[in-house]
């Protein structure tokens, strides 16, 4: 398997490059998002690579983050999207609006990108919900109608034993600001105290 070219940069066509390797040119398709951050024509590049093996061809695709090919390669592995759709949501989203988006159920993001249908959008989330995780440092923010970091420190205290109508009142009086896990913490001083 080829999982990394370096070389010079021929040609740029939409989605597809063209990279020169010591004599031999490759002809890679390439998401939007790295297609942009790619140098002029006759520069160096290099992109991390995923072959795509067909019975009528050999299919080259590349990426310029190790974090995009990983990513296609969890889109590949949903049932009904193939290497087109999966370049198509790369193309659409980088890879954190796409882990963000699998994280919140957000099925109107992905139906924003040309190609993904409602049923095709919910396919991905529910596929990828356990496989495709936000990056460490990518930390959610309670408050300033955050309903969502509200939902998440409100199901970690009924995870704890706590009912509802005992949590709604302490949560509603979290500061704006604080990571779920601080909010959570926050929540859990106010409750001891009451």
């Amino acid at each position: 398997m080829i999982g990394r070219l370096s070389g010079i940069l021929v040609e740029k066509n939409p989605p597809q490059v063209l990279v020169d390797v010591n004599g031999v040119a490759y002809e890679v398709s390439v998401p939007m998002s790295t297609f942009y951050n790619l140098p002029s024509n006759q520069e160096r590049t290099t992109l991390f690579t995923h072959l795509v093996v067909r019975e009528d061809a050999h299919l080259l695709f590349g990426f310029a983050t190790e974090g995009e090919r990983s990513a296609f390669r969890q889109l590949l592995g949903v049932n009904g999207v193939g290497p087109k759709v999966a370049l198509a949501v790369l193309s659409g989203l980088s890879v954190n609006d796409l882990a963000e988006a699998v994280a919140r159920q957000d099925s109107g993001r992905l139906t924003k990108i040309p190609g993904i249908g409602k049923k095709t959008a919910e396919r991905l989330l529910l596929e990828l919900r356990d496989k495709l995780k936000l990056p460490t440092g990518s930390v959610e923010v309670v408050g300033g109608g955050a309903a969502a970091g509200y939902q998440d420190v409100t199901n970690a205290l009924a995870a704890l034993g706590y009912h509802e109508r005992e949590v709604q009142p302490v949560v509603k009086q979290i500061p704006p600001g604080l990571s779920v896990g601080e909010a959570i913490r926050h929540a859990l001083k106010m409750l001891g105290k009451a």
